[in-house]
């Protein structure tokens, strides 16, 4: 039982991290110039949504890699601290 609430959030989790994804594509488009560090925390945002798919196939049992899941949240970190850089050049 406790194994089909967790898909079930999964699969919740999955469907928002493909509209932010979407979201995200389009937010891409129209960042301009001063929205640079933006550009980067839409890319994290992205894959913010494929560490979510990933999660939801390793809670089916249909794909599980320990590397991706480590890899990604730790380009997911990078890529927000070079944003909050950025961000901070941007500012002064």
């Amino acid at each position: 039982m406790v194994q089909y609430i967790e898909g079930i959030l999964k699969i919740a989790n999955l469907f928002l991290a493909v509209v932010a994804g979407i979201i995200a594509l389009t937010l891409f488009k129209a960042s301009k110039k001063q929205l640079a560090p933006w550009r980067i925390l839409i890319i994290a945002l992205i894959f913010f949504a494929v560490q979510e798919i990933l999660g939801a196939l390793r809670a089916f049992n249909i794909y599980e890699s320990p590397y991706l899941t480590h890899i990604i949240p730790t380009a997911i970190l990078g890529l927000l601290i070079f944003a909050l850089v950025l961000q901070i050049n941007v500012k002064k």
